[in-house]
């Protein structure tokens, strides 16, 4: 009789326990600066969270070493739910091959909650350009060798690491001009300052509806819905040089299962919300809420693949 009392008080507490959460203040870790596309997709997951799950959610911008400072915070941080990691890809398949002593390993110091979103990298030119297609960037390149420059956000970031995709799949080679955001390089890109760049979509997107830029060409598998009369890639004959710029939602190792599964829920909930997707959709995000088991999956891929690129390239953080 004992036993079975005991059993039913801690099933109860345990139930209760899980119905508590969140009873203290949920803090959503960015590793860059406030403005940013991951500093806005963890604003409107902290708001419909706070609202599916009530509590308070708040947004801790820690920047700084292409992300990698806010990722070893989250690592060293309690695994009770309480602190969650919103990054980019940067932090979790790039930055651990460019920057030495890392203070946390991507692969095992994280448990995977969801991708949130996806969006591809463009290819875009200024608007006065002699460039029209690929076809022409091609041929500029060929013609003057680590001549054409392409601006980036920085080195190792994933519209540098685009052009560095695009130079070794076509045999070329480029110039590339790395900046300290993505603000500045695409200032310079739309004063002509440089010739060319990789830039997400979601960043872009305004200034090419508006003829500011060109838009040549699609980094993904298939065309983008905002873009549909921009070729991807490989339909102009560059093929493995398709770049997803993407969101994902982690936690430190060893959240309870039972908080994983409402924060994935409530994620995916949130995400698929017809006014959030909507908005989402329009800027040029893909939505994704995957499963934490899948995220997995796909982050060790992309991990092996960016390795290998950067290895190979000899490319650095300097």
């Amino acid at each position: 009789m004992k036993k079975a009392l005991f059993a039913f008080v801690a099933a109860a507490l345990t139930a209760a326990s899980a119905f508590a959460y969140p009873d203290k203040p949920v803090t959503l870790v960015v590793p860059f600066p406030p403005g940013g596309s991951t500093d806005a997709i963890a604003r409107v997951l902290s708001q419909k969270l706070q609202e599916k799950l009530g509590g308070t959610w708040v947004i801790d911008n820690k920047a700084g070493a292409t992300g990698t400072i806010g990722a070893a915070f989250v690592k060293r941080a309690p695994a009770d739910g309480y602190t969650l990691f919103v990054s980019s890809l940067g932090p979790f398949v790039i930055a651990p091959h460019l920057i030495k002593g890392v203070q946390y390993d991507a692969l095992k110091d994280f448990d995977p909650i969801t991708v949130a979103v996806q969006a591809p990298n463009v290819l875009v030119v200024p608007a006065a350009s002699p460039i029209k297609n690929l076809a022409d960037m091609l041929a500029a390149l060929k013609k003057t060798p680590g001549k054409v420059s392409f601006a980036s956000s920085g080195n190792g970031s994933s519209d540098h690491l685009s052009a560095e995709l695009l130079w070794q799949q076509s045999g070329t080679e480029g110039l590339h001009i790395p900046y300290k955001g993505g603000g500045p390089a695409i200032n310079d890109l739309l004063g002509a300052q440089v010739d060319a760049a990789f830039v997400n979509i979601n960043s872009i997107i305004q200034h090419i509806k508006s003829g500011k830029v060109r838009a040549i060409g699609v980094a993904s598998e298939k065309r983008n819905a905002l873009l549909p009369d921009i070729p991807t890639l490989a339909e102009q004959g560059v093929k493995g040089a398709e770049v997803q710029s993407w969101q994902a939602v982690a936690a430190p190792k060893g959240i309870p299962a039972d908080v994983k599964a409402q924060l994935h829920k409530a994620i995916v909930e949130s995400l698929n919300d017809p006014a959030v997707k909507e908005k989402l959709v329009a800027q040029g995000f893909e939505i994704v809420g995957n499963t934490p088991e899948q995220f997995g999956r796909f982050q060790a891929v992309e991990y092996a693949r960016w390795k290998q690129l950067i290895e190979t390239r000899k490319i650095t953080a300097d």
